[in-house]
Formats: structure tokens, C-alpha cells, sequence
């Protein structure tokens, strides 16, 4: 009896081991892969100082880390913090996620948690910034992300254990039970007290901790810790499945008042569409200031960002690679929705307002049914012009497809809109390139 019982319980033992989920459910990868665009924020109590976020703590002396745990905490009051605006901001930049520092590599937690001293509670602010974060970010529609660092500098400190990053055997959670334990009880506070989270973004070794979230929401996609998650770069091909490219704007991830110049919105919409037609989507980060603003220089790029998604957002979700990346500098996206093909063509000098152009795009076959459109414009009229023929015409001819288009959505007074225009080819195919007559690596601009 003694003997079948525990068989019985090696049995359930093993079944339960079996049961464990270790990888994103599939569909949730899909669910995430159409989002294609996402705010990342970073914001500690160190950006009252403009430091990297931190960092600083690495390699400290006792005396700047009395300081950093003591002092910080004493003045950090974000009285302007409202992040309704910030996601009312991302909603119109077409940012369909957010990932929110909820804590960093020092151990600060944004929200009121039972595990350590070293929180917002102990600042005068005292809110729960990451309820709030949630809160506003759902109502619009945002699907919610928290960034979590399972290297912890300020329990590295407690405990007199060097602080840095994966240098010492006690960095790592796996090594180190005190560790792994702290971190779970953190997990749990945030994927118990706030609801449905969509996004975990693991800034450090995540085995043991992303199995447990797991256990906690199944349906939570992991993304750094379960997937390629590049910083500053997009990579040179496609990688299969679900990828996310991660961005700042200026230089630093946190908020940086001096030494720090920005990307310009041209710059970052094309990141976008690079990074979405080689099938992954782009976290792209804003840091805001102590007083709880996103910095007048982000929020502008974000608010060009924001006119080009008005028109162009249809290009950017639901969407995937297609056959080919681009044709010189014309970038393909195919739809999920339906048989659709996205062609970003440059503007600015390239493609001037008012001015036509002709295309041959020698990756497409054109048939009767095909049809092709300027996104957010009808190509009926340009202002002010009368009498001009800004209509668009399109043929399906041996050298593939010949579109003849004008860009005429007037954006700027000025006219002088310097961002890509949207072609929207519906019912055409992927021509074969040894009937374009072209080498795909010449086609792609590869090196």
C-alpha cells in the first residue's frame, strides 16, 4: 500500500512538473506581434538628478549609497504626475502597449509594497504610481507591461553584496534564495493586486521567475527574458516569430536635462516601419521628469509621430513581414486583415507635396483586381491647385508593377511634411525575383 501511494505521488509529482507552463501561449505571441508599437517609460527617484537610471549604484561607495537610499526618497514629489496625458499622448502616437518601470536594478518600487522600505510609500508623494500608470493607460485601450528587475541593488546593499550587474554569483536569483524569494513576493503584490497584466519585460535572469508569473497569469506575454529584445539596434534580417526593438530618443533611457539630443520624428517613423516590416514591433521609450511630465522635446516628437499615425496607423498594426522587406528605400508590410500590401515610400525631398512620382515596384504582380491608394488620401484634389490631375493610376506590366501617384495630403502650412507616404496595394502577389530579374540582396539594399 506504502509502495502505490508513493507511485501515486511521483505520478501526481510529475504531472504537475509536466503542467508547468514555460513559454508564452502561442495566440498571446500573435495577440502581441499585432500590437507592433509600444511606449516604454523609465522613471525612478534618480531623475531628480538626471542620472542614469540606476546605474550609479554600481560600483558605489557606502557614503553615495547612504545618500542615493536616504536623500532620494526625501524629495521625491512628482506634484505634476498625470498619466491620463501620457496615455493620451501614446494612444495618438498609435502606441497600442506600455511597459512601465514598475522596479529598476535598484530596487525602488513605483508602488506601495509590503517587501522592502525602499519605495514610493517612503517618498512624500506616497501614491501608487503603477496603479495609476495602469489605470490610465487601460482606459484608453493600451494594453498594460511592467518592466521588473530580478537583480535588486538595494537588497545587494542591505546585505553587503557588491553591487552590479551579473558580476557575482549573488547577483543571479538562481544563486542567491533571499533574492529569489524577494522577487517572487514582489511578482506576487503585482500580478495579484493590479489585475490582468499583459506584458512582463524581465531586465535580468529571469528562470524561476517568469515560470512563476506564469503560474500566477498564464496569459502574460514575456518579452525580454522569453524573446530577442534588441537594444538601440534593429536587427540586419527578419527573425522568426515575436521580437521587440527597444528605443530611447535622446541618449538615455531616464530622464536626462542636459548632454542629450534627440532623434528627429523623421528618424523615429522610420525606425517604426524598418522595424515592423522585418516582422518585429518597437518599444520606444520616453523618460519623464521629476515632476511627473514627459519632457517637452519627447513630447513633440511624439506628437509628430502622432499626425503621421492619424494617417498611416492601418500600415503599422496587424500587420507582418512580407516576401521581401523592400525594394531600395520602399519598405513592405503585408496585412493580416486582408490580401493588402503596405509600400512606405520616403517624403520630404524625395517625394515633395503636390509633386507626382512614378513607381516600379518589380516584387509585385498587378492583375485586374488589383487596386492601389495613398493612405489617408483620396487623390482627388491638391489645395489650391485647380485644374490639377492628382488622380493615381497603376499598371501591371512585365517589369512589375508601375503605380503613378501624387502626394497631395497637405499636413504642414508650410508644406514641407518631411515623412514617408502609405501605398496600399490590394490583390497583387509576390512576383517571384527570377522573373523580376533581380537578385533579392540587390532588392533589400543588403550588404
Amino acid at each position: 500500500m506504502k509502495k502505490l501511494l508513493l507511485l501515486l505521488l511521483i505520478g501526481l509529482s510529475l504531472t504537475s512538473a509536466q503542467a508547468q507552463q514555460t513559454a508564452n501561449k502561442p495566440e498571446r505571441e500573435q495577440w502581441f506581434m499585432d500590437l507592433g508599437f509600444g511606449m516604454f517609460i523609465h522613471w525612478s527617484l534618480d531623475s531628480q538628478v538626471g542620472a542614469v537610471i540606476s546605474h550609479s549604484m554600481a560600483g558605489a561607495s557606502d557614503d553615495y549609497l547612504k545618500r542615493f537610499t536616504t536623500e532620494l526618497p526625501a524629495t521625491f514629489n512628482p506634484k505634476k504626475f498625470d498619466p491620463d496625458e501620457w496615455a493620451t499622448l501614446a494612444r495618438l502616437a498609435g502606441m497600442k502597449y506600455v511597459v512601465f518601470t514598475a522596479k529598476h536594478h535598484a530596487g525602488f518600487c513605483m508602488w506601495p509594497t509590503k517587501t522592502t522600505p525602499f519605495s514610493v510609500a517612503q517618498t512624500p508623494f506616497k501614491r501608487d504610481i503603477v496603479r495609476e500608470v495602469l489605470d490610465a493607460f487601460r482606459k484608453q485601450g493600451i494594453a498594460v507591461g511592467l518592466y521588473f528587475s530580478p537583480e535588486d541593488f538595494y537588497y545587494l546593499y542591505e546585505q553587503k553584496i557588491p553591487i552590479g550587474r551579473l558580476q557575482h554569483p549573488q547577483h543571479f536569483p538562481a544563486n542567491n534564495p533571499g533574492l529569489m524569494a524577494h522577487d517572487k513576493a514582489q511578482l506576487k503584490e503585482l500580478l495579484t493586486n493590479y489585475g490582468p497584466i499583459d506584458i512582463m519585460f524581465f531586465d535580468g535572469p529571469a528562470e524561476g521567475l517568469k515560470e512563476y508569473a506564469w503560474q500566477l497569469q498564464p496569459n502574460l506575454v514575456v518579452t525580454r527574458g522569453q524573446m530577442n529584445t534588441p537594444e538601440q539596434k534593429i536587427p540586419d534580417k527578419p527573425l522568426p516569430g515575436p521580437w521587440e526593438s527597444c528605443y530611447t530618443m535622446g541618449t538615455d533611457w531616464q530622464y536626462k536635462p542636459t548632454n542629450d539630443p534627440h532623434k528627429t520624428g523623421t528618424e523615429i517613423i522610420n525606425m517604426l516601419i524598418e522595424t515592423r516590416a522585418k516582422g518585429g514591433n518597437l518599444l520606444l521609450n520616453v523618460g519623464p521628469k521629476p515632476n511627473g511630465e514627459i519632457q517637452i522635446e519627447q513630447e513633440a516628437l511624439l506628437r509628430e509621430v502622432a499626425l503621421w499615425n492619424l494617417v498611416n496607423g492601418e500600415s503599422i498594426h496587424g500587420v507582418r513581414s512580407w516576401d521581401i522587406t523592400r525594394e531600395g528605400p520602399i519598405w513592405f508590410v503585408k496585412s493580416n486583415r486582408e490580401n493588402a500590401v503596405y509600400a512606405f515610400v520616403p517624403g520630404g525631398n524625395e517625394w515633395k507635396y503636390g509633386d507626382r512620382k512614378e513607381f516600379v515596384l518589380k516584387t509585385l504582380e498587378g492583375s485586374a483586381q488589383t487596386n492601389v491608394s495613398v493612405v489617408g488620401y483620396d487623390s482627388k484634389l491638391v489645395e489650391y491647385r485647380e485644374g490639377f490631375d492628382a488622380s493615381i493610376n497603376w499598371q501591371a506590366t512585365p517589369l512589375g508593377l508601375v503605380i503613378s501617384a501624387v502626394n497631395g495630403h497637405r499636413l504642414y502650412t508650410n508644406n514641407k511634411w518631411p515623412n514617408p507616404a502609405v501605398l496600399k496595394i490590394t490583390n497583387a502577389r509576390f512576383k517571384p525575383l527570377e522573373l523580376a530579374g533581380e537578385k533579392r540582396s540587390k532588392l533589400d539594399g543588403a550588404h
